[in-house]
């Protein structure tokens, strides 16, 4: 039996547009991967492969760490 929900076919950002590094500078690029309490979201809701996905944590926890990302907004 299948699942009633249909998954659509998410594509990672970086991979389709040739992104090797993920500058923790770029905030507004950053910002699409936060939720809006300002957490990180997962691989499944973002299409992000496990590469990118571990990059783009690592990035977002630098700009975090030199105040250009909040880590909360609540």
């Amino acid at each position: 039996m299948q699942n009633s929900l249909q998954q659509k076919d998410r594509y990672c950002h970086f991979c389709v547009n040739q992104i090797d590094n993920i500058d923790y500078k770029d905030t507004q690029l950053l910002q699409r991967f936060l939720s809006s309490y300002s957490k990180i979201r997962p691989r499944r809701r973002t299409g992000v492969c496990a590469k990118h996905q571990r990059g783009l944590a690592q990035a977002i926890k630098r700009a975090r760490f030199l105040a250009l990302l909040p880590y909360t907004t609540r």
